[in-house]
């Protein structure tokens, strides 16, 4: 009798043999996949489907306080590399214990005197099924790692770039950030790199708030900071021989050929610091980090983007072989916005200059967490091929703060010091210094509403030039004397 009772739950378990057992075990074998233990309960196995959903929903709960309660500390945390280490072996293993869910479901389940037919079709079913669940799992632990990678890559830690952070104070009671972004013209057809884009970030730590201090490249008879350098230019820098002429953009590869004058600097970091104690003595004030982009690498994480939307004013000459952005609302690839951010062609260094920092508004603005999302993969490749900074890796969660306040509507302001403000061939130091000072010191909401423009005649080669007149022969606008809303001057 107990025999013959064991034999009927049996069957009540296994169900009948044939296409209505194996689609019913194949169903609830799918609800499991999709709500661990329901098959587990529909065996009668109350403990492990018990155990199974109590799991589950201990993970959805989980994800469900990262994604709501807990979503700004995301931020953080995805900054920092121990933490994506483990998050990445946690979804690899999540992702395998989903998929013996998986398999465990269909076995507790399967007919017993199924046909061969049928064992295939049932192993065929399961396997996909698998195959849904750990696709999902295997990409996200390998985004994972790929964005560990990249941001290792990218930033160093503290004791490896000797700029420790105190993760309690990480701006030292600053009530600003300074940082210097560069672009770097590393081109296939010339030596080293030029960084014909040098702009100081200032950040107020507690609002966001931005101001952006523009040099040109051409700028001359600046003063190298205190030390070797200065010594062996003691009047300002000069160059090294007549293919260097003395300009600001030459300071970078200078220091790289030329270890004795940043001594006990390694190579590839002798070019920015030298750079950042230059540019400090030219505005006046601190610069605590630096930013590299390869120009020619920004391409490729524009294209990553899948492009970038710009209004163009006027035409600007695009490639090699005589082709024009004409003017309008432009969805720009990677080439196009390089040559939007770089071309002088019947403009200026100066012109290019204001296009460059709406350029760098729009991407801050269209890089939004779906975009980086859908290319991951290209994104996190260009970046380790483009970017170089001595960031470290201990600051990025104060950094990734500060950035949302950025986004979150904190005011984003720019000056630049061209003429007729300033001349490059003969600049006024003392009033570069002021005018900074009195832009980073002043609210940051008491700008210009007028952009910071010159005339498309503007020439931008000899040391001695000063600004030609307007296009229409008029008197050159003069550009603001404090920081200009990006909101108000870069094309809507």
């Amino acid at each position: 009798m107990g025999r013959a009772s064991r034999h009927a739950r049996a069957r009540d378990v296994d169900g009948p043999s044939g296409n209505g057992g194996l689609a019913r075990a194949l169903a609830l074998t799918l609800a499991s996949a999709l709500v661990w233990g329901v098959a587990h309960f529909a065996a009668g196995r109350r403990v492990a489907g018990a155990v199974l959903l109590g799991l589950y929903l201990l993970i959805v709960a989980a994800v469900g306080a990262a994604a709501t309660v807990y979503r700004p500390d995301l931020l953080h945390l995805a900054v920092q590399p121990d933490v994506l280490q483990r998050l990445s072996a946690a979804l690899v293993t999540v992702g395998v214990v989903w998929v013996l869910v998986v398999v465990h479901s269909y076995f507790v389940l399967r007919p017993a005197n199924l046909t061969l037919g049928g064992r295939t079709l049932g192993a065929a079913s399961v396997a996909v099924m698998c195959f849904a669940v750990a696709v999902p799992a295997a990409w996200s632990a390998h985004s994972t790692y790929v964005y560990r990678d990249a941001l290792t890559s990218i930033f160093r830690t503290g004791s490896e770039n000797g700029r420790h952070v105190n993760v309690d104070d990480p701006f030292n009671g600053q009530s600003r950030v300074n940082i210097l972004l560069l672009g770097g013209d590393a081109a296939a057809d010339r030596t080293g790199v030029r960084t014909d884009s040098m702009t100081v970030a200032s950040v107020d730590t507690e609002t966001g708030d931005t101001v952006l201090l523009s040099l040109p490249r051409n700028l001359e008879h600046f003063q190298l900071p205190p030390g070797p350098a200065r010594d062996r230019f003691p009047y300002g820098f000069t160059g090294d021989g007549p293919q260097t002429p003395g300009l600001l953009n030459e300071v970078y590869q200078y220091a790289e050929e030329h270890p004795d004058v940043v001594p006990g600097v390694a190579k590839n970091h002798r070019g920015p610091e030298l750079l950042k104690a230059t540019i400090a003595g030219v505005l006046g004030l601190r610069v605590d980090y630096y930013i590299l982009v390869d120009m020619f690498g920004f391409a490729d994480i524009v294209d990553a983007m899948g492009g970038v939307k710009l209004k163009i004013d006027e035409p600007i000459p695009y490639g090699l072989q005589g082709g024009v952005l004409q003017p309008g609302y432009r969805k720009l690839g990677g080439k196009e916005a390089l040559w939007y951010g770089r071309s002088r062609t019947g403009s200026s260094d100066y012109v290019r200059m204001s296009r460059q920092k709406c350029l760098m508004r729009a991407i801050a603005e269209q890089a939004d967490p779906q975009t980086v999302l859908t290319s991951f993969d290209k994104l996190a490749a260009a970046a380790k091929r483009t970017l170089s900074t001595d960031i470290p890796q201990e600051l990025l969660p104060a950094l990734m703060k500060l950035s949302n306040k950025v986004k979150d509507g904190a005011q984003i302001n720019s000056l630049q010091f061209v003429p007729p403000l300033v001349y490059s061939g003969n600049p006024d130091f003392h009033l570069i210094r002021k005018l900074a000072s009195d832009a980073v010191n002043a609210d940051p909401r008491q700008v210009s509403t007028h952009p910071s423009t010159s005339p498309p005649g503007t020439p931008s080669g000899s040391p001695s030039a000063t600004p030609s007149g307007s296009p229409d022969g008029g008197t050159p606008t003069k550009p603001p004397n404090k920081p200009v809303s990006l909101e108000t001057s870069c094309p809507k």
